[in-house]
């Protein structure tokens, strides 16, 4: 039955599971949800405002989305700093972490583990500069330098991080205050507990925190994560929303799996969804019923399917056949995707890369695509989904 976003959410609350995993499509609503399922959690908050931006002290439920990485930007005004610098804006959550719990340490050593090791962040001290003759103080934690150190004791200081590098420096911020939570919370008994601030958490929602990670940072993420959860002795849940299929099927077998030395039971402790968005406004969050991964290959292939019958083809399923390409090659031990499609009539080797790679890169997810194909490129992604099903055997 499809229903609202809100209906899902007590759902989702109401389930006893340990930890639910749940994929969906960019765009399908995985962020709303995890407002939605915040919302839920608010009257029964205290109504104090500071506390309220920090997301966590005090809280019943700890979340990150896109929204967290909203908290740290570039200052690109070289003006007045020839420095680029990681800033962050002046929120409850991030001066909690920082200040009161002194996580800038463990930051750091997520953030090599899951990077590089020779790349390395520094926090500021607070200080006061001078901007047109005005006095301005800076406060402590609220800018971020990386160097990188080459080797024969030399380093380069103040570099610019990849987007990647910088999507996993700040999941790294939240990853780290996760595992203090957690370990907090494995002790028993609230009196014996280094701090209390973790004593009304319940829920932990993780939205997609895995944008811009290469594959093999993305597999360690995950198997990392899934056993941080699985250590978890304190009856907290957990819920992981994504996009990403390989994300996803690294956490499948992680949680698939039971793990005697926690007393984790995959049948009693783990269970996995797909939500999804129709044209009406209404959700469905559809169990995956299956012992095996979920094959989003598959899925894809059938969502393309789908849209020539019924003559709704758009951009964005070139970028699913890209997605089906991209795997499979990966699959097969292909280095590159453009090697699965077929010849052309006079034997010219990949004459559609090009025209895929055009087309794909301009449509990420189908909530951003709203041009219509032209007659030509439908035809010959059709022709191309057809070929590709007869090569390698799509069922």
């Amino acid at each position: 039955m499809n229903v609202s976003l809100n209906d899902i959410a007590k759902q989702l609350k109401d389930d006893s599971k340990k930890a639910k995993l749940i994929y969906a499509f960019n765009g399908t609503g995985k962020t709303r949800l995890s407002r939605e399922f915040k919302s839920l959690m608010v009257p029964e908050m205290d109504n104090d405002s500071e506390q309220e931006d920090s997301e966590v002290i005090n809280k019943k439920i700890l979340y990150y989305n896109a929204f967290t990485e909203d908290l740290f930007y570039w200052d690109n005004d070289l003006e007045f700093d020839a420095e680029p610098k990681l800033k962050i804006h002046d929120n409850a959550f991030t001066r909690w972490i920082f200040e009161d719990q002194g996580q800038d340490q463990n930051i750091i050593s997520n953030f090599q583990r899951y990077s590089d090791e020779k790349l390395t962040p520094h926090f500021n001290e607070g200080y006061v500069k001078n901007i047109n003759g005005i006095n301005t103080t800076v406060m402590a934690f609220t800018e971020v330098k990386f160097s990188y150190e080459r080797g024969n004791d030399e380093s380069s200081d103040n570099i610019k991080i990849s987007r990647g590098e910088e999507s996993s420096f700040v999941w790294c911020v939240y990853y780290s205050l996760l595992e203090q939570a957690i370990s907090v919370l494995n002790v028993a008994e609230p009196i014996y507990r280094e701090t209390k601030q973790f004593d009304l958490l319940e829920y932990v929602f993780i939205d997609d925190p895995v944008s811009s990670l290469d594959d093999n940072h993305l597999i360690e993420l995950a198997v990392d994560l899934a056993q941080l959860i699985k250590s978890s002795q304190s009856g907290l849940k957990f819920i992981i929303t994504t996009h990403n299929p390989l994300f996803y099927n690294v956490l499948h077998n992680e949680f698939s799996r039971d793990d005697k030395g926690y007393g984790y039971k995959y049948r009693r402790d783990f269970e996995k969804y797909r939500l999804e968005k129709y044209e009406d406004g209404t959700f469905l969050l559809e169990r995956q019923p299956t012992d095996s991964p979920f094959s989003y290959h598959l899925f894809l292939k059938s969502e393309i399917e789908k849209a020539i019958k019924t003559g709704q083809l758009k951009k964005y399923h070139f970028n699913f056949l890209r997605n089906i390409l991209e795997k499979t090659s990966t699959f097969l031990g292909y280095d590159n995707w453009g090697d699965l499609l077929p010849p052309a009539a006079d034997g010219r080797s990949n004459p559609y890369e090009k025209r895929i790679i055009n087309i794909s890169s301009h449509s990420k997810h189908s909530g951003d695509e709203v041009t219509e194909l032209s007659d030509d490129d439908k035809r010959v992604l059709e022709y191309l989904l057809k070929e590709i099903k007869r090569i390698y055997q799509f069922n």
